[in-house]
């Protein structure tokens, strides 16, 4: 990867690309550290430092933003609206006939999904920015003292509170803009980009909690933090190994005769990645797993030590097993559902009947569709158990040391960074072929 930044730099129009697409990020990791008007950033820090612990949904968006989400900015909301509201259109996608027909359109239906998915996104930004504007107007840091400043006893508290929202759905908007203005004039996707900008803005947080940890304690937390940076190397080893492994489906295309020339015969194979979901099946299960933890921020802990919300609560406390377990098999359903959405047995055998191909030992029609349904099913588990580890090792980290859980270096973060990596490296090499290929005249 080293080798290919250095080469990209040596090519006038990448360098270009390359200084652009970090000046956009510059000026997101600025735009994180402007705060919000009539907000107290302190106040919001300590409430989200008591609050946004123990992997809860609020510590994973504090975490996805870069930290902005804790300290009120401009850009608290980040790109979550986008990502939600992707999710959402690729799923109506295949349940909607006419979103499925306008997606088979081409470039034209591709654009026309996009502007849907930017009014959505809008629509969602309106409506968490709402939901954080009213958990702000909650929030204390036990000495009396409100997040939400006020200019005088009268004062219009509709206008505070179209500011706040605005202010935040405006941020939103301008991080997808600069998101968009990355994909079309610099390298790899926008919003990937943005979000690892965000995610590894908090790895420095990380060194210091274990610096501290490390200070206090040093003849326990010294070899922890070694053995967790040792282990740090080794899962991102894994994550590639894995984002590069793929079944193949080998494919004989028939011999015809046409004319003097002869047509097919060739050999080549259907490429299946075992990690084909990537980690829309994490986030969909940290999602479900977080609506109990939602409630409870709401309703507040349960006064009595039995009766069912007190078990209710014991039974969705990240620090317990029935918690890791869960999380585990909800990962499993999720990516099996993903994988279902994303290929269909029956199009891909129907094609390869129209195409004069076919599997070498399987006819075509459902036998074909059937085995590839098998080998789905099998690559499909073998990465949902992939995903499962990589999500489940922070909660067993944090039931084994509380201290722990305060580490945003976590497996799935740890995940979208490495994807995030291996894209932008392609697309580097990409260019390169382009710009270093001799031609036809050479």
């Amino acid at each position: 990867m080293f080798q290919t930044l250095r080469k990209a730099w040596g090519v006038p129009e990448i360098r270009k690309k390359l200084l652009y697409t970090l000046f956009m990020i510059i000026i997101f990791r600025f735009g994180s550290a402007v705060t919000v008007p009539f907000l107290d950033s302190n106040v919001v820090g300590t409430w989200m430092d008591r609050n946004a612990t123990d992997g809860n949904f609020l510590e994973y968006l504090n975490i996805i933003t870069g930290g902005a989400l804790s300290q009120a900015t401009i850009f608290s909301l980040s790109i979550t609206p986008f990502i939600n509201a992707s999710i959402i259109m690729q799923l109506l996608t295949y349940a909607l006939p006419p979103l499925e027909r306008m997606r088979n359109e081409g470039e034209d239906g591709r654009k026309k999904i996009e502007k849907i998915t930017s009014f959505v996104a809008i629509g969602l930004a309106f409506f968490m920015g709402y939901a954080y504007y009213v958990t702000l107007t909650r929030m204390d840091d036990g000495k009396g003292n409100q997040a939400v400043k006020y200019l005088g006893k009268n004062f219009d508290q509709y206008f505070s509170a179209a500011v706040i929202i605005l202010t935040f759905v405006a941020g939103s908007a301008l991080v997808v803009w600069m998101g968009n203005r990355i994909s079309d004039k610099g390298i790899g996707n926008g919003i990937s980009m943005l979000l690892f900008a965000g995610i590894a803005a908090r790895f420095p947080t990380d060194v210091g909690v274990l610096i501290d940890l490390t200070k206090q304690q040093p003849e326990k937390y010294l070899f922890v933090s070694i053995g967790y940076l040792i282990f740090v190397i080794a899962e991102i080893a894994f994550i590639v190994f894995m984002n590069e492994a793929e079944r193949r489906i080998p494919i004989q295309y028939a011999k015809r005769v046409v004319g003097r020339k002869q047509y097919g015969g060739q050999k080549t194979h259907i490429p299946i990645k075992v990690c084909m979901s990537g980690v829309m099946p994490i986030i969909f299960a940290m999602s479900f797993m977080a609506l109990p933890q939602t409630i409870q921020l709401f309703a507040g802990q349960p006064e009595k030590t039995s009766g069912f919300y007190y078990h209710f609560c014991n039974f969705f406390d990240r620090t317990s097993w029935s918690y890791a377990i869960l999380y585990f098999i909800l990962i499993i359903a999720f990516n099996y559902f993903y994988v279902s959405i994303q290929y269909n047995p029956v199009e891909i055998a129907n094609n390869l009947r129209q195409g004069n191909g076919g599997i070498p030992g399987i006819r075509p029609g459902k036998p074909t569709s059937d085995y590839i349904q098998r080998v789905l099913s099998k690559i499909a588990l073998v990465g949902a158990i992939f995903l499962g580890i990589i999500a489940i090792i922070p909660v067993i980290m944090g039931i084994a040391d509380a201290n722990l859980q305060a580490l945003s270096m976590g497996g799935t973060t740890i995940l979208i960074s490495v994807s995030v990596a291996i894209e932008t490296t392609r697309t580097l090499e990409s260019h390169l072929m382009m710009r270093h290929h001799k031609g036809f005249l050479k």
